[in-house]
């Protein structure tokens, strides 16, 4: 452990690292236009566009807040081989992030949200994807890719969004694989595998994903109560630790014997999209660097808060977070 590394040598730390997200990467597509009548068809607005974007969205903006750190980030998906699936692999070169772990299947859609919005207004969002799980055929390709890939990184993310691409039997093989390479695995939890991510290093749920996940109720606003649901989590899944975000009531970290709440710093919102991307991006990368609790949970939630600030999901500004981190004495 290097819990006494200062901070500029810790974030200059964070360029040597190789990190791989496994997870459901996709697009965000965004449709800008205006609204001049509403539609003879029906009563609807027609929206004329002006402009069109694509996003790297899902898993692709942990990918996007990790190399914002410094870190190599490595991506292992499956999408379609298909048009949106193109366009994904594009996007990811043009970030300057590898394709070498995508797994291009044609039994499947590669997942776009789309949003039409007309002036400041967001008329409405067409989601294409499926949520069915990848096949045994896509899972044993991905698993090769990510055998391949995992030998040069220092951390493993599991960045679920509940799309398909990860299930029991991966999150199985690939902790089993990483507890053999002694490399960490990092958890962002959804519903469907919440209680399948046994023995993994650390694993971060939101106040509502451990509520349900665990199907408790308990106050947050008490200590006490909170130390038992973190402890109750650790025990269900045989985690080495967790780190709970509280929104508003700042973080909870449960890891290597040490507990502690801290604080959301006071912040003008301006959007909250993205910033449990943001917050497991930086834990990954702590916990890679072996750094304590109390610094994993200070720098995690000093960048949550940060990218909160801005407008959209946007990644985090390195430089910022280590004056802000030097400022709060992390």
């Amino acid at each position: 452990m290097i819990e006494n590394m200062l901070l500029p040598a810790v974030f200059e730390a964070f360029n040597e690292l190789n990190v791989l997200v496994i997870g459901d990467v996709m697009i965000d597509s965004y449709v800008f236009g205006r609204v001049d009548r509403i539609s003879p068809e029906a009563p609807v607005p027609v929206v004329v566009a002006q402009n069109r974007e694509f996003r790297l969205g899902g898993a692709g903006n942990v990918l996007l807040n990790v190399q914002a750190l410094g870190a190599k980030a490595i991506a292992c998906s499956v999408i379609g081989k298909d048009s949106y699936g193109d366009e994904l692999c594009h996007l990811l070169e043009s970030k300057g992030l590898a394709t070498s772990g995508i797994v291009r299947s044609k039994e499947r859609i590669t997942t776009v949200k789309e949003r039409i919005i007309a002036g400041s207004q967001q008329v409405v969002r067409v989601d294409t994807e499926t949520d069915a799980p990848i096949s045994g055929e896509e899972r044993e390709a991905l698993l090769v890719k990510i055998s391949e890939l995992a030998s040069s990184c220092q951390v493993i993310i599991f960045e679920d969004y509940d799309k398909g691409v990860i299930s029991k039997e991966l999150i199985e093989e690939v902790v089993a694989m990483a507890r053999e390479r002694n490399i960490p695995t990092v958890v962002d939890p959804k519903k469907r595998n919440f209680l399948h991510y046994k023995g993994t290093t650390l694993f971060k749920p939101n106040l509502k994903e451990l509520r349900e996940g665990l199907n408790i109720s308990f106050d947050v606003r008490k200590p006490v109560e909170l130390e038992s649901a973190a402890q109750q989590l650790k025990e269900a899944l045989s985690l080495g630790g967790t780190l709970i975000t509280l929104s508003e009531r700042g973080v909870y970290i449960d890891f290597q014997e040490q507990k502690c709440h801290l604080p959301a710093h006071i912040r003008q919102i301006a959007d909250v999209s993205g910033a449990g991307d943001t917050v497991i991006s930086i834990a990954a990368c702590c916990v890679a660097l072996g750094l304590s609790p109390k610094q994993i949970a200070g720098l995690s939630n000093l960048g949550g808060g940060l990218v909160c600030e801005e407008v959209g999901v946007v990644p985090i500004n390195k430089s910022l977070l280590l004056s802000e981190a030097l400022l709060a004495e992390v």
